[in-house]
């Protein structure tokens, strides 16, 4: 019988997990495509922080698949296997957090491009500093920049408890308790309820709200392509992270299956079209 020797995946977990190994290899090649086509060719910076995230976020992946499929089929002690599959998952955020952070990076330089100069009178007081423009959009740039990788760091230092799943009390024994938030009958992780719907929708309007404005501002073939940049990630954002996270306490095995997986695969087909303009390079 297919399956017969594992205990947790099934015929559904078996296809969602087929389908986000698909991904996977999507990401990877649409980094070295971007980190050796685009940014080899053109030195720009953009394409730079736009290869690693792609491998950052596949990277991330494969750790969220280890986490879900893979890790409750090993053998060991429970609080092995629980330490473990925390270890993934801590990673997996972690890496999530940094592809976000060259995102935000890729904005940075859309808003402020590098390659403007300004001249800057020879005042070199810190208070000079301040008041000059450019350095305070590159202020702007680095803290930006900054915040995903501390929230990324965060999910690295953090109590397993605020990440564990609630559900982890019923399958293994002497772990510690998992710091929830109760909402009603529904249990949620805290420390996954600030990542996953607190932290990440604020970056989640950030990235297609900023390329919105960008389309709003330009016109022509650079207005198509900041416009679908914003779907392609918005559609990213929801299909990778909220639309998981409520298919995961729902009982819709098929759905959760398909549904989020394709949602990813028809983003990441928008921003390989979005950044496939010349007028990009």
């Amino acid at each position: 019988m297919l399956f017969q020797d594992f205990q947790y995946l099934g015929f559904w977990e078996a296809i969602e997990m087929g389908l986000y190994f698909v991904i996977v290899g999507y990401f990877f090649l649409l980094f070295f495509y971007f980190l050796f086509i685009r940014y080899r060719t053109s030195k720009k910076l953009y394409w730079l922080f736009f290869s690693l995230f792609f491998l950052f976020f596949g990277i991330a992946r494969l750790f969220f698949i280890v986490y879900y499929f893979f890790g409750p089929e090993l053998i060991g002690t429970d609080a092995e296997i629980v330490a473990f599959l925390m270890l993934n998952y801590r990673l997996a955020t972690f890496f999530t957090w940094m592809g976000t952070a060259c995102a935000v990076g890729v904005l940075g330089i859309l808003l402020f491009p590098p390659e403007v100069k300004e001249k800057i009178k020879e005042d070199r007081s810190l208070k000079a500093w301040f008041t000059t423009r450019k350095n305070i959009e590159l202020l702007i740039r680095l803290v930006l920049f900054a915040l995903p990788i501390i929230i990324g760091i965060l999910a690295l230092t953090l109590s397993d408890g605020l990440f564990m799943d609630p559900d982890f009390q019923n399958q293994y024994t002497g772990i510690p308790d998992p710091i929830v938030i109760t909402i009603g009958s529904w249990q949620y992780p805290l420390g996954r309820f600030l990542f996953n719907f607190i932290f990440m929708p604020l970056f989640l309007a950030l990235i297609p709200f900023i390329f919105l404005y960008l389309a709003w501002k330009t016109f022509g073939v650079l207005r198509k392509s900041y416009a679908l940049n914003a779907i392609g990630f918005l559609l990213y954002f929801i299909g990778g992270r909220i639309l998981q996270g409520v298919l995961d306490v729902a009982t819709l095995p098929h759905l959760r299956a398909v549904l989020p997986t394709l949602i990813i695969l028809l983003a990441l087909l928008i921003l390989v079209i979005a950044n496939n303009y010349e007028q990009l390079k």
